[in-house]
């Protein structure tokens, strides 16, 4: 009898490791996307032509470009700030010792109007996957 509880709980301990093991690879409660808001202070109305231009970057090297992981462009159309943004990533190629960032720029017919000015980190380094940001006026009336 001790022998076929011994057995029962090797195989009990098997399948749920091998679950286990299998829940992160197939997306589980693994967070697979950044999300978040993207507001400005100031209070101007956006043109309906506008475009925010959401990033996920990888930051981790200071001497090279940011290497971009997923993006999402949002039109206006008439809606004003707050704008919500998802940007799906793959978390195999996220590295737990790099940096990663979102950035975020909202431009008009080419004319960028709004930028984030500070570093919002995500995913690593007890940074979360969820950022609220505050962009800045870059130049002209909205700057004002």
């Amino acid at each position: 009898m001790q022998q076929s509880t011994l057995t029962w709980m090797a195989a009990f301990l098997l399948t749920a490791c091998s679950g286990m093991a299998a829940a992160p690879a197939g997306g589980g409660a693994a967070a697979t996307h950044v999300s978040g808001t993207v507001t400005y202070l100031q209070r101007i109305a956006l043109p309906p032509t506008a475009l925010i231009k959401v990033q996920l970057v990888d930051v981790s090297r200071a001497d090279a470009p940011a290497v971009v992981l997923g993006k999402q462009i949002i039109q206006a159309g008439g809606s004003q700030v707050p704008f919500s943004f998802e940007i799906p990533y793959d978390p195999a190629k996220i590295d737990p010792r790099y940096s990663y960032a979102v950035q975020v720029r909202i431009e008009d017919d080419g004319r960028l109007l709004f930028i984030s000015d500070r570093h919002y980190a995500v995913i690593t380094r007890g940074a979360p996957t969820q950022v609220d940001m505050v962009l800045k006026a870059v130049s002209g009336p909205a700057a004002n």
